[in-house]
């Protein structure tokens, strides 16, 4: 597959993850935008609000300057950035912000597929943040912002589903990518430990623990010392930080002390 086809399904994902995300919040009642979601600091509206931010910036809009004050849930720079676009619209009508997460993606998905990136490795030209994001980077982490937080949403208004989209795909497959981080840096797995990490819906993700210290992705053994198996939607609080799944949802087999360890270590997100 070459670097514009690549691209190009991570803009088809981002761009139906957009269209699910903004289709869930026209069937939620003002009320309810007032819900708080698993994410320290912010309700409905807030998970909204960042969304249309990110996607304003991405698509041209000034980047926006206001005082957030000093919430406990704003911990780091990456945090101060983000809380100024849910500030900025604190005020906003749910319309308001559902338009604009519409109106933002259409422009810029406009522009994507006029003038499609090509080159994974190279630079976008504009990006939120400042933080210095690769086109690869950038389109690939899209999808997962854009899904995830449409999961926060649907777990504060109790409306669940959306597991099984293209976006939602992604996302899981994506984040069992840090396997080999988790359990060989963060863990300090000794050398020779091997995991499997089944998630339903997804192919099995396997790391062995070399003697240098460092966690490579290998087949799945017969004998694996840890096998993690869960559902989709447990995985996805683990490693998104969200909160603790459902008892029995999560099971471990073989040492079951180091596989202790490595669920309570599988938060990767932000």
């Amino acid at each position: 597959m070459t670097d514009q086809e690549r691209l190009a399904g991570y803009i088809d994902t981002w761009w139906q993850a957009v269209n699910d995300f903004t289709e869930l919040l026209e069937e939620i009642p003002p009320e309810q935008w007032s819900a708080p979601t698993d994410l320290a600091g912010w309700d409905v509206r807030a998970v909204a609000s960042h969304v249309a931010h990110l996607e304003a910036v991405l698509a041209g809009a000034p980047e926006e300057t206001v005082d957030i004050g000093s919430p406990d849930h704003v911990t780091g720079l990456m945090d101060a950035y983000t809380e100024q676009g849910v500030v900025a619209r604190r005020d906003a009508a749910p319309d308001d912000i559902i338009n604009e997460i519409r109106e933002s993606a259409t422009a810029r998905h406009t522009q994507l597929l006029a003038d499609p990136p090509v080159d994974g490795s190279a630079k976008p030209d504009r990006i939120f943040g400042g933080i210095g994001w690769d086109w690869q980077t950038l389109l690939r982490n899209r999808p997962l912002d854009v899904w995830m937080h449409e999961q926060d949403v649907r777990r504060a208004v109790d409306r669940p589903g959306g597991m099984d989209s293209p976006a939602a795909q992604h996302t899981a497959d994506y984040l069992a990518e840090s396997l080999p981080v988790v359990v060989a840096k963060r863990v300090g797995a000794p050398a020779g430990t091997s995991v499997v990490l089944e998630v339903e819906g997804s192919a099995p993700v396997a790391v062995l623990v070399d003697d240098n210290g460092r966690g490579r992705r290998i087949d799945p053994p017969e004998n694996p010392t840890v096998t993690i198996s869960t559902d989709r939607a447990s995985f996805i609080l683990l490693a998104g930080g969200r909160r603790e799944p459902a008892a029995g949802a999560v099971t471990v087999d073989g040492d079951a002390a180091l596989g202790a360890r490595i669920v309570d270590t599988l938060a990767v997100t932000p």
